[in-house]
This record gives structure tokens, C-alpha cells and sequence, in this order.
């Protein structure tokens, strides 16, 4: 078994290190259990990102969710805009020789804020400057520390955090560059050609009912997660040794006894599974112990560098997340440049008081 490894400073103090593929010898036997997820996900359909600004996360399953039906990865309703797009689609699964297909990445975050950015940083809408605030936006403290997995008394003061993530990716989809003239649904062009340059109720129509933006694409998956939290001082010399040294080169019993243990982190968050899958929960509990002496405490980065633990994770973690999602703005149906600025005018205008607002 082959395990490549790369790794690589971001600025903003973001350190990942990415694991791009694992190879085996034989073919991985899973089968995912959730293949025909929800057809609203789907690229070039739309959206109203208005509708349920700062609750996406009640209708895109991207934090652990208590639900009746748990399979669904994707409820937000969508709608068709575009006509003949579908040689535009670039669709792909996990290849099955490959046991794992992901990334293993930390970020250190200065604050709550940054933390939550950095959860979302793979889900973008165009033109939105704050897109983690379309999914937290109506987070009361409560929500943010069970959404995370970490005690509610450390979601205010002056705490600092590093998030801990392995995703393995399953299926993925994105449409292609749209020609200028791209056809549209009869009735979406029927709506368009009734939009008023300087009528703001025209576009506002619009949007309502063909949405503001489109799926530019999407990845699927699950993952696990966990969030440290430090005082400043001992986060400060962490993350400076840490980004001096790489996290690749520092020895794992070294991270795992030290740096992410209970003698340097305030706080050490469960680990949590983005689909909230109780079975893989249960296994991360009891599988991803560090044992030193008495002690025994869970911690995600006994995964590093270990590709047993990897090669069990590849069945585990199936099909049921939305892992990445990237939405752009409408504008390209627009034929009539005047029209198109108008109505880029009117979405930024919107989306700014929606980010002030919320």
C-alpha cells in the first residue's frame, strides 16, 4: 500500500496536509448505501439563496443532523434554468482501486468566527463575501458548540481553535463553462424578458421564482471532525511550531501526547461525523483512543499516518454529506448586458443586506 502525502502552508495561518489517494492491491469492497440521493442536487439548477439564508444547514446536510429519515444529503428544492447542458457535465465517482480518496487537514482558527469559516471554506456562493453565514447565520451558541462538538462554555472568551478534518470524497459533479448563448427553460426566458432595468421588484420576482443562483458543482462524501480549543498563549506556540516545523515532520506520539492532548488543549471537542452516522461515531469513540498510563481520551490524529485505520475509514465513511458545494450567480442567462448589470446590481445589493442583517 502506497501513501502519498502533501503537505503545504496556507497565509491566514492554514495548515493542510492532503492526502490524495491510497492505493490497495485489491478492489475496495464498499458499496454506497445512499447512491440515489435527493435529485434537487444537481448542477445547473437553481436556487434561492434567499430563502433560507442562514438556515442551509436544516436543508443541505453538512453538520450532524437528529432526523427521522437520516439518508438524505441534499433537500433544498431546486429548478431547472438551463436547456441542453448536459454534455457540460463532468461527473465522477471514487475510483475502486483506490481505498481512500480525500483529505486530512488542519486549520488553526484565532476565534469563533474564523472557526466557522473555516468548517464551510469548501462552500462558496458568487458574490457573497461571508458564505459560512448562509449555513451559521441563525446559530445561537448552543447550536454552534453541538454543531462542533465542543462544550457550550467555550463558544465566547478568549479561546482559540484548531479544526481537525478527514473527508473522503465520493461522488463528484461540475458543469462546464455555459456558452453566451445558452438556452433557457421557456418559462425562465418568458420571466427574464419581463425584468425592467431600474424596476427592483422585476428582478426581486425573478429570483423568487427561479432562484438566484446555480450549482456550479459539488462534492459528496462524510467526514469526521474535531475541534481543539487553547488558551491564546499555548494556541500561539503550537501553531508557530507547527507552521515552522510542518506537521509532517513532527512525530505523531509527539502530537497525540502533546500539542492535541488534555495537557495543552482547555478543551478537546468530540469527534463528530458530518452525517451524524451513529456507527461511525460509536467507531471513532472507541477506535481513535490514545491510551497513555490511566488516561485515554479520543483524538482524530491517530489516523495520521496510519493506513489500516485509513483502509477501515474508507467503508465506513459513505456517500451521505454534502462535503463541498460551489454556486454562482444566475447572470450568465442574462443576453442583454444591461439587464445582466442590472440584475448583478440588485443580488449584491440584496446579498449585502442579508449578510448585515443576519
Amino acid at each position: 500500500m502506497v501513501v502519498a502525502v502533501a503537505a503545504r502552508m496556507w497565509s491566514r495561518a492554514l495548515l493542510l496536509v492532503l492526502v490524495t489517494a491510497l492505493h490497495a492491491v485489491g478492489e475496495s469492497a464498499h458499496q454506497d448505501n445512499n447512491s440515489n440521493f435527493d435529485t434537487q442536487l444537481k448542477v445547473g439548477r437553481s436556487i434561492d439563496l434567499f430563502t433560507r439564508y442562514g438556515y442551509l444547514s436544516l436543508s443541505m446536510k453538512v453538520v450532524p443532523r437528529n432526523d427521522s429519515v437520516p439518508t438524505w444529503i441534499f433537500r433544498e428544492p431546486t429548478v431547472d434554468i438551463f436547456n441542453n447542458v448536459d454534455h457540460l457535465v463532468r461527473s465522477r465517482q471514487a475510483p475502486k482501486n483506490v481505498v481512500f480518496e480525500g483529505d486530512f487537514h488542519m486549520e488553526f482558527c484565532d476565534n469563533l468566527n474564523q472557526l466557522l469559516q473555516a468548517y464551510f471554506r469548501d462552500f462558496s456562493f458568487e458574490k457573497l463575501k461571508r458564505p459560512w453565514r448562509a449555513f451559521t447565520g441563525s446559530w445561537l451558541p448552543e447550536a454552534i458548540a453541538r454543531n462542533l462538538g465542543i462544550n457550550s462554555s467555550f463558544t465566547h472568551g478568549d479561546y482559540c481553535y484548531v479544526l481537525v478534518r478527514l473527508s473522503r470524497f465520493r461522488d463528484r459533479s461540475e458543469l462546464g463553462r455555459l456558452p453566451e448563448n445558452v438556452s433557457l427553460v421557456e418559462m425562465v426566458q418568458k420571466e427574464m424578458d419581463g425584468i425592467k432595468v431600474g424596476d427592483y421588484a422585476s428582478v426581486l420576482m425573478f429570483i423568487k421564482k427561479f432562484g438566484s443562483h446555480y450549482i456550479k458543482s459539488y462534492v459528496t462524501g462524510n467526514s469526521l471532525y474535531q475541534v481543539f480549543v487553547y488558551k491564546r498563549s499555548v494556541y500561539q506556540n503550537i501553531k508557530s511550531k507547527l507552521q515552522k516545523e510542518g506537521v509532517s515532520d513532527v512525530d505523531t506520539r509527539e502530537l497525540l501526547l502533546s500539542y492535541f492532548s488534555p495537557w495543552y488543549a482547555e478543551h478537546m471537542g468530540k469527534i463528530k461525523v458530518s452525517s451524524g452516522n451513529k456507527t461511525v461515531e460509536n467507531w471513532a469513540q472507541s477506535k481513535l483512543r490514545v491510551r497513555y498510563y490511566i488516561f485515554s481520551y479520543p483524538c482524530l490524529l491517530k489516523i495520521h499516518g496510519d493506513p489500516h485505520l485509513l483502509g477501515v475509514l474508507n467503508n465506513l465513511l459513505g456517500n451521505e454529506a454534502l462535503l463541498q458545494i460551489k454556486m454562482n450567480a444566475i447572470s450568465p442567462a442574462f443576453k442583454d448586458p444591461v439587464k445582466k448589470q442590472w440584475f448583478n446590481e440588485v443580488l449584491e445589493n440584496m446579498l449585502d443586506l442579508w449578510e448585515v442583517n443576519l
